[in-house]
């Protein structure tokens, strides 16, 4: 959110000499209460001013950067996440190397025949069978090069973009397989998603454009 020059000269006022009514912001910057309202309004709706009847303007102390911060931790990975890019753990090298660059993606999840989440590949993975040049990548199982459960890092419809986002900085991983546990221990995990890089972005890019 971008202030206007006169809703940052407003800011100013109040965070100095607040609490203070409308009428007297009005009466510093020249203006009717009536011109001053809608700015008012839109800085008390943003949560950087706070209103108390019969005291007057407050300033809330929060930055644009923090209340920013607040609506993205609103924000579920289910809200957000893409379909799952899949490949089932017997399929070859060559088959998930196919599968990658027809989807255009960077890392598939390895799946049994039930759809349960037992490995991940990555661009990176392939890369390295691909040119160590000592097998056959169209006999090689991909569940040879692929990273296995435990050491996968996972997210949940549940769970906050702004976690998912630091489990990929934090690992330094493209992308996230979005699961949720399923069996009668729960000890599977069923893909019904994934979270990446781009998801991200996209994201911060309609936040930075909404309204306009």
């Amino acid at each position: 959110m971008q202030l206007t020059p006169r809703q940052e000269k407003i800011v100013e006022i109040v965070k100095r000499h607040g609490p203070i009514t409308s009428q007297q912001i009005a009466a510093m910057l020249n203006l009717t209460r009536a011109a001053l309202r809608p700015d008012l309004a839109i800085l008390t709706m943003s949560g950087i001013l706070e209103a108390r009847p019969r005291v007057g303007y407050f300033y809330h102390g929060g930055s644009v950067q923090a209340l920013i911060a607040d609506e993205i931790k609103k924000i579920k990975v289910g809200d957000v996440k893409g379909l799952p890019k899949v490949i089932r753990r017997d399929a070859s090298v060559y088959d998930a190397i196919v599968a990658l660059f027809i989807e255009d993606v960077g890392t598939l999840m390895v799946v049994d025949g039930e759809g349960h989440l037992e490995g991940v590949v990555s661009r990176k993975d392939l890369l390295k069978a691909a040119i160590g040049g000592t097998a056959n990548l169209q006999q090689m199982p991909v569940s040879v090069v692929m990273t296995r459960m435990p050491n996968i890092v996972c997210t949940t419809p549940d769970e906050s973009i702004l976690h998912a986002a630091r489990k990929i900085i934090e690992h330094e991983v493209d992308a996230l397989p979005v699961v949720r546990p399923v069996g009668p221990s729960g000890n599977k995990l069923e893909v019904v998603g994934r979270i990446t890089k781009t998801t991200i972005a996209r994201l911060f890019v309609e936040l930075g454009t909404a309204g306009r």
